[in-house]
């Protein structure tokens, strides 16, 4: 249905879009995450030409709507858009704002256009509010009625900015279980969201955007639940990172201390804060420089790994032939799981989970 091949946009120098490309296939609904400042509204600006693309193209079955030739205001009307700002005409009735489109475009009678009016205020649940204005509703009710006005116009597809992002908690649901419901009658949708469960279980496809590129997609079970990219993989299990560089034995052990604390302080107990410098020195003990120290937190499922990476040998440090007395053996044992050994591209690596977060 739709075919974006290196779509690009920039605003001056800033290249907010560099290299896009993706299908979207009839009665697909695909959810649009990742990080602010990415580019995800942009992109979907750039598909109804709402922004224009600096390059690349854009076909809407088999038509580039971007090529002189073609008939873009045909094109766009089969593509309807909800903006997070809903958009309603405030001078005009919640009737009149779904009517005024297909008349003027569509060419509807005014019977016509009113009676598909009243059963999309129907659909939305907001029958009775057809002769409100949009200043005496609600931000959720608004954003409804936005999506019966989009629906008015008979699109092939909708794209929905961010729906939910300008509306108080206590109302996203009713927007949501709007788009539901437009799923499950099988209406192709891009939607940008940083709603995750809403995006995991409504969607077909998941696309990560990230430096102005779909940087991953795949299902929602590929991306929720076993992303591989490693920015993919920060941003659905929100980790949180520190890093140090071990260079020789006469490093600044205080002060590695103490940065390893300021961070795990953010996210830790106390408690559990001491455990992982105890086991740091241990690591410390066992392994020699150069080497460097990784910590991971993982917001999202309470988990920090460790790994140390170095260009020498790193066997487990259960391993009796590396000396290890009992009190560190212990410490580590009763410290940490799922031990793993790793060597990518000439350097060796050894990851441990930390118990009881």
């Amino acid at each position: 249905m739709i075919n974006v091949s290196h779509m690009s946009k920039k605003y001056g120098d800033l290249e907010v879009l560099k290299d896009v490309n993706c299908q979207i296939r009839k009665g697909e609904v695909i959810s649009i995450i990742g990080p602010s400042g990415t580019g995800k509204s942009t992109f979907l600006r750039c598909l109804n030409l709402l922004e224009v693309p600096a390059g690349g193209s854009i076909e809407i079955d088999g038509v580039d709507i971007l090529s002189k030739e073609a008939n873009v205001p045909k094109l766009r009307q089969k593509m309807g858009m909800v903006f997070q700002s809903f958009n309603l005409y405030e001078h005009l009735s919640v009737l009149n704002n779904l009517t005024l489109g297909p008349i003027k475009l569509l060419g509807k009678s005014k019977d016509e256009a009113k009676r598909r009016g009243f059963e999309l205020l129907k659909m939305v649940g907001l029958e009775e509010k057809a002769d409100s204005y949009p200043d005496e509703l609600s931000g959720g009710q608004k954003q409804r009625i936005a999506i019966a006005r989009c629906l008015a116009m008979e699109p092939e597809i909708i794209l929905f900015d961010e729906p939910t992002s300008a509306l108080d908690p206590t109302m996203v649901s009713e927007v949501l279980s709007v788009i539901r419901r437009l799923a499950k009658d099988g209406m192709t949708m891009a939607i940008v969201t940083h709603e995750m469960e809403f995006a995991r279980n409504v969607s077909n496809r998941i696309f990560y955007m990230d430096e102005g590129v779909i940087y991953e997609e795949g299902s929602p079970e590929e991306i929720f639940q076993n992303p591989q990219k490693e920015k993919t993989k920060t941003f659905i299990n929100r980790i949180r990172s520190f890093h140090y560089d071990i260079n020789s034995d006469s490093f600044d052990f205080y002060g590695m201390n103490g940065e390893i604390k300021s961070f795990c302080e953010k996210y830790l107990s106390p408690k559990l804060v001491q455990k992982i410098l105890l086991l740091t020195e241990e690591l410390i003990a066992i392994y020699k420089p150069p080497m460097e120290l990784d910590f991971d937190y993982f917001e999202k499922i309470d988990k920090l790994i460790i790994k140390v990476t170095s260009i020498n040998e790193l066997p487990s440090p259960l391993e009796d032939k590396l000396g290890v007395d009992d009190i560190s053996r212990a410490i580590i044992n009763n410290f940490t799981e799922n031990i793993k050994e790793e060597c990518i591209n000439g350097k060796n690596s050894i990851s441990m989970e930390i118990k009881s977060i």
